[in-house]
């Protein structure tokens, strides 16, 4: 892995990219350690950087140092992924009440393109690529509902219970009622019924918590 030098990102901000999406998706498992000059051989650059994502890792509660041992990865429990399901449930409600009142005829088609491939993809055994269109299309709905600091508290919270969306679509009758569920969420946001859309999103919202159980 080679980070390029001229990226505006910056280099501890991409190292943390990298290692906290690689603890969500689970290649880093719970307990791993993540050793700093294991991770600096691996992605190719200094250990300062890999240190200052470590500690930022320990402070967002994925990581934890362990005394004369080194820092390891903390998973996120059942009981985060619970919290997060039932915030996002009341958040994702009020974001699709929104998108129902404010999307752009532009956000309705990239929306409708969503649902498309999603319906391509189901029944076809891709959960991986079934949760990155659901991520996707979670974001089209933040960026919808025209709310800076809802998307941006939503977006976090979307990406934390990554893990646990992969695992519930592998569940056979998931992604055929996940796909109704988004075809309702659109259907209510096309037709600009706010009560209907946040309905939709709650339902959805609920039953892909109850998946991860």
């Amino acid at each position: 892995m080679v980070f390029e030098p001229n990226d505006k990102q910056s280099l501890t901000a991409k190292v943390y990219d990298y290692i906290r999406n690689g603890i969500l998706d689970g290649s880093y498992k719970d307990g791993d350690y993540l050793v700093e000059t294991r991770l600096a051989d691996e992605l190719q650059v200094s250990r300062t950087p890999i240190r200052e994502a470590l500690k930022q890792l320990e402070l967002e509660g994925l990581a934890m140092s362990m005394p004369n041992r080194g820092v390891v990865v903390k998973a996120i429990s059942q009981s985060d992924i619970d919290d997060m399901y039932n915030i996002r449930q009341i958040l994702e409600g009020l974001a699709a009440f929104w998108a129902a009142q404010r999307r752009t005829q532009e956000q309705l088609e990239a929306l409708s393109e969503k649902i498309d491939f999603m319906d391509f993809y189901t029944g076809r055994g891709g959960a991986e690529q079934l949760s990155r269109l659901d991520n996707e299309f979670h974001e089209l709905i933040y960026k919808a509902c025209d709310s800076r600091m809802l998307s941006h508290i939503l977006a976090s919270l979307h990406q934390n219970t990554r893990r646990a969306r992969t695992s519930s679509l592998t569940i056979p009758s998931r992604p055929n009622d996940s796909l109704n569920e988004h075809k309702a969420v659109f259907a209510a946001i096309k037709a600009g019924d706010p009560e209907a859309a946040k309905e939709a999103m709650e339902n959805h919202v609920k039953n892909a918590h109850s998946a991860t159980m």
